[in-house]
């Protein structure tokens, strides 16, 4: 059996490399079959290394090797070592060139990584390793060089030659062509990129805080160019924001996005180059629903950010990775907020982090936001280093404030510009900003796992002090048993029977207190009466809270809170104790309880009289995701919380039925636009559409009307979405029009393969079979195994977790399949695996034999390796 050895990259090994190059020339022949690259480097040793006796260790993958020379001179298989990941060259002195010609294939380049073929194109994909496909080079993200860049190829296959930086010349002579790019600023090669393809341009113009004007550009192809406006003006928004934001000015003279239909990631930032998967960049009202426009300027917001936070400003090796990502999620989640609602970005944002990430520190696969060591670094683009820490991020902005946080960061960026760092330089440089000591903080950045803190009250009639009793314990994680106390932000306010707030520090509504130690009180004076605390405001920590609240008052925060996440987590709270009681009444053979009427009043005031803002009510009136609830078990009966909270849903549809009926008709307005009321109008509407579904038959006209008559994508998706739960002989009528009126756009297409997968109807893996060996599936393009197979294993819990096994044993299948198609992508697929002593013993017999069967087979990447291994060393 030939399997990948699993060497371990660690942390504490880190050393400084011991060659820089300062310079690099790359010379491209492009073809799909056949391109020959030239590279010129120019090198010297780094004198800050502690081997200056080192041989030269160039790093390469499936490259074949034409020619090399050392200044100039040719060199004999004598004078180097050749392996099949590395290129070596004996002693080549202090300061000297290196030439390789050698030769790659990019039409059989399906992993996606370094220079591969898509739809005719050639693009680009280097974050983390991929360059070494490309050229044999120093592939690691200390390493910055000054790149320029030239490419030939046929101008008719390929008239449109892009690399980063700003353009130098385009020159032509017979069929072929060649167009030359130089970028001033030092980057990594893992922010190299190129594009060659016959691709149609949207241009415009940015005049930045310094009047300089800079040219935007976004390619696509021409099929795609009327879906190109929203993308730019979303560039143009992130532009202006960053710039008031956060003070950074964009520094090139050309900012140039591609949209590519094979991508295994969303986006990538390469410098003035970005390249995007065609999800965030393509939009339209027909096409496109209202989350995919809010997600497309969020990404690229996020793209654009990494402009500073990641390439002026780099990571110095991968362990540092959630230094650019953690610090640029937090800077997109702060644009979106201030773009759209900050309370419902907010909860969005929680809620993906508690169902899916806080499920990533439960499982065998924790880590800290800065690991320690890895065996493949593409395995650790998690949730952890981007979701959480953004998290962090957001407690050190908590922690020093407005000011103080931007202090910190202009700093940062002041010290390190053209550098390439570590976490720790991050805090230091927020430290030095504001004279404060975050030693403990660290430990955030070094522990993993989830703290959970408990609460107990206190209330001392006689000396009207009230006071709240914290204590702090976080779980063992691998390789971790014991953690010490974590720097954790908590938010506090304190509201009155009649729901008004009591004013603390400085009469403000709220108070930040710092828990540092296992156990610690805070105590509150001149408390007239016993109040009811709103702790964890803003979700200021990504910690699970346990408290002693009353039934009372979590109704009393749900009505009256003013802090809108905490309003709406007590009503979450609410509601999954309800779905919880529900569990426990099917295990035990007994009826579910009726709802309680002060959850039936509640939700009926709310339906009676809506909020302002609707989006935020919708929120207010969803149920917790099973997904979410989930996560909340010891032991997960799947079963059992999936007719719970069907349950909970037709009681609430049942019981205001009328209201969600009214709500519904009030606010269906088919011709409405695209501004933020409709939008809003469109998430409540179809929010009441769902309640209304659960009830069975009764609504199947209704939904059918909207289908028919949707003016949107956002409303016929709706409608589409609910239909699907229904039987195939009442659903098939409808995807089969669907597919028919969208069966020339790709990414709709993805959602027509998305909702058919996630359907609950028994059967549904019958029909996913089906649909892999339809026309307009091709295993190849990850954006179509997402829409299918992922969303099968992520997003329908109830069929994948089928007691018979059926569900892990088809997605082994396909992570075998695809792993010698794309490790990447296989090796995300596997993690929906990992979870797997949070069932029942039946269970987890059935997910670790397809874990050990993955495993056991021949000529499997390290990416899967990696990850399946953990998974079975979960105790």
């Amino acid at each position: 059996m030939s399997t990948p050895q699993q060497n371990t990259v660690y942390l504490k090994d880190y050393s400084a490399p011991e060659f820089l190059i300062s310079h690099t020339k790359l010379h491209f022949e492009l073809s799909a079959d056949d391109t020959h690259v030239h590279s010129h480097l120019s090198i010297q040793r780094n004198q800050n290394s502690p081997n200056q006796q080192a041989d030269l260790v160039l790093m390469g993958e499936e490259l074949e090797l034409i020619e090399l020379r050392l200044n100039g001179d040719l060199l004999t298989p004598d004078g180097y070592r050749l392996t099949d990941q590395t290129l070596t060259i004996k002693q080549p002195g202090t300061h000297f060139s290196v030439e390789i010609k050698n030769r790659i294939k990019p039409s059989s380049n399906t992993a996606l990584s370094g220079l591969y073929e898509s739809k005719g194109m050639l693009c680009t994909q280097c974050e983390a390793e991929g360059f070494r496909r490309i050229t044999w080079f120093l592939d690691r993200p200390d390493v910055m060089s000054i790149f320029s860049v030239t490419m030939t190829a046929d101008k008719n296959k390929y008239p449109v030659l892009l690399s980063n930086g700003n353009r130098l010349e385009q020159t032509s002579s017979g069929h072929k062509h060649t167009a030359s790019w130089h970028d001033p600023f030092p980057k990594p090669s893992y922010l190299f990129a190129i594009v060659a393809g016959d691709l149609a341009c949207l241009k415009d113009s940015f005049t930045t805080c310094s009047k300089r004007d800079v040219a935007l550009e976004i390619y696509v192809e021409a099929s795609d160019l009327p879906k190109t406006q929203h993308a730019m003006q979303s560039l143009k928004n992130a532009m202006r924001w960053d710039e008031e934001a956060f003070g950074r000015e964009y520094d090139l003279d050309l900012y140039m996005i591609v949209a590519v239909s094979h991508f295994n990631m969303g986006a990538m930032e390469n410098k003035g180059l970005n390249v995007f998967n065609t999800k965030y960049v393509l939009a339209s009202e027909q096409t496109a629903t209202d989350n995919d426009f809010e997600n497309i300027e969020a990404v690229i917001g996020h793209e654009y950010f990494h402009n500073w936070s990641g390439n002026r400003v780099t990571c110095r090796d991968w362990f540092q990775l959630s230094l650019k990502e953690g610090f640029t999620v937090f800077r997109d989640q702060q644009f979106t907020a201030h773009q759209t609602s900050d309370a419902v970005k907010r909860i969005k944002d929680v809620n993906m982090l508690r169902t899916h990430q806080f499920a990533e520190d439960a499982g065998p696969l924790a880590h800290p936001i800065r690991p320690d060591a890895y065996v493949e670094i593409n395995n650790f683009y998690t949730l952890t280093i981007y979701e959480k820490g953004a998290e962090v991020v957001r407690m050190l902005h908590t922690l020093l404030g407005e000011e103080g946080f931007r202090r910190g960061c202009d700093l940062y960026f002041e010290r390190h510009d053209g550098q390439a760092v570590t976490t720790n330089d991050f805090v230091k440089a927020l430290e030095a900003a504001n004279h404060v000591d975050l030693t403990q903080f660290r430990r955030w950045y070094q522990q993993a796992g989830t703290p959970c803190v408990s609460v107990k009250s206190q209330y001392d009639i006689n000396n009207k002090t009230y006071t709240l009793h914290f204590k702090q314990t976080c779980q063992a994680t691998p390789k971790q048993p014991n953690k010490e106390a974590f720097h954790i932000p908590i938010i506090v306010g304190l509201i009155n029977d009649d729901g008004s707030a009591i004013p603390l520090t400085n009469q403000q509504n709220s108070i930040t207190l710092e828990l540092t130690e296992p156990e610690q009180s805070f105590t509150f004076e001149q408390i007239d009466i016993e109040p009811t605390p709103s702790i964890l405001r803003g979700f200021s920590a990504p910690i699970k809270l346990e408290q002693d609240l009353s039934a009372e008052q979590k109704i009393r925060l749900f009505q009256h809170d003013s802090d809108p996440f905490n309003r709406w987590e007590a009503g979450q709270k609410i509601l999954s104790e309800l779905v919880f009681d529900g569990v426990e009444a099917i295990q035990n053979g007994q009826a579910i309880a009726p709802l309680p009427p002060a959850v039936i009043n509640t939700f009926g005031t709310l339906l009676k009289q809506p909020l302002d803002d609707l989006d935020y009510q919708s929120l207010l009136l969803s149920l917790p995701t099973k997904a979410y609830l989930a996560e909340q078990m010891e032991q997960v009966d799947i079963d059992a919380l999936y007719h719970a909270h069907k349950a909970i849903k037709q009681a609430l549809a049942q019981t205001l039925k009328n209201l969600w009926l009214t709500n519904y008709q009030a606010h269906h307005q088919p011709d409405a636009g695209n501004n933020p009321r409709a939008i809003a109008q469109r998430r409540f509407k179809n929010l009441c559409l769902s309640y209304l579904m659960s009830l069975g038959n009764d609504c199947i006209m209704l939904c059918s009307e909207q289908f028919d008559q949707a003016q949107n994508m956002t409303d016929q998706l709706a409608a589409l979405e609910q239909i699907s739960h229904l039987n195939e002989q009442q659903s098939a009528h409808y995807f089969e029009q669907f597919y028919q009126q969208w069966k020339h756009e790709d990414l709709v297409i993805d959602k027509w393969f998305s909702l058919q997968a996630c359907s609950e109807e028994p059967g549904a893996l019958t029909r996913i079979n089906q649909l892999l060996l339809h026309p307009d599936f091709d295993i190849k393009t990850p954006n179509r195994v997402r829409s299918l197979i992922g969303a099968f294993a992520v997003g329908n819990p109830l069929n994948f977790n089928a007691a018979d096994g059926s569900g892990y044993t088809f997605i082994a299948s396909k992570i075998i399949q695809l792993d010698a198609i794309n490790p990447q992508v296989a090796a995300r697929l596997a993690n929906s695996l990992s979870h797997w002593k949070k069932f029942d013993q039946q269970r987890q017999l059935l997910i670790k034999q397809q874990l050990q069967r993955i495993q056991s087979h021949t000529g499997l990447s390290k990416d899967v390796l990696e990850i399946v291994t953990r998974s079975l060393e979960a105790k």
